[in-house]
């Protein structure tokens, strides 16, 4: 099976400032973002990706720069408007703080498969297009590249939750549990029998991994070894 990392774009100015972002055009990495898009793409040049999809949207395009430039390969690097934001239609370019005074706020809080934003999209319709294109991508990086295929989505905090949601076998009105900070990186592996979270929302910590052939077959029973990366003896 192929693996595919989510990394959600590296901080931006409207998200320093508190301001729903959406798909609005310039909205950049402030320093921040540079510097957390940096270290990501640093833990992940230990990996040799087959692919870094982007969405469209500027600060996704800047994180998956940043990340192509540190790998020694050459990667795929499609835009995917599937993975773009989610489209909040009036919310967009509004103060969190002022949206919090809406009732719609407290269905997003805790009915988000209920919610639909005025002019824009429901979360549920995000998420159905945001998990199929993922695992249309997946399927195509490991058809071309075989199991062993490691490729990365850079893309937005609630299409990560959403995708980690589906995989795994939330209903998405549980996944504002889900935290995704920026930069982070979660990773995801399909199978034919089901999906495997094999990390969520991490921003430090080795990747190489993810180098290994990833284990065909049943989950283990017990939760296995591990990968060899990660098995250490005392000396």
């Amino acid at each position: 099976m192929a693996t595919v990392i989510l990394v959600r774009h590296g901080r931006t100015t409207a998200n320093a400032s508190g301001v729903l972002a959406g798909r609005a055009a310039g909205i950049k990495l402030d320093k921040a973002g540079r510097d957390q898009a940096l270290r990501t793409a640093e833990r992940l040049a230990v990996v040799p990706l087959v692919a870094v999809v982007s969405s469209p949207l500027e600060r996704c395009r800047q994180t998956a720069r940043a990340i192509l430039d540190q790998q020694t390969g050459s990667p795929a690097s499609p835009l995917e408007k599937g993975i773009t934001e989610c489209d909040y239609g009036e919310w967009q370019g509004r103060a969190l703080k002022d949206l919090a005074k809406e009732e719609l706020w407290s269905v997003v809080q805790a009915h988000p498969s209920a919610a639909a934003f005025p002019g824009g999209e429901s979360l549920a319709a995000m998420q159905a297009r945001s998990v199929a294109a993922i695992r249309r991508h997946d399927a195509a990086f490991e058809a071309q590249h075989g199991p062993g295929a490691v490729w990365v989505a850079v893309t937005h905090g609630d299409i990560i939750k959403s995708i980690l949601a589906d995989a795994l076998g939330m209903h998405l009105d549980l996944f504002q549990r889900i935290s995704v900070n920026p930069a982070s990186a979660s990773i995801v592996r399909y199978s034919a029998a089901r999906p495997a979270v094999a990390a969520i929302n991490t921003v430090a910590g080795d990747l190489s991994w993810l180098r290994e052939q990833p284990t065909a077959g049943d989950a283990p029973v017990g939760g296995g070894a591990g990968p060899e990366a990660d098995v250490s003896t005392d000396s």
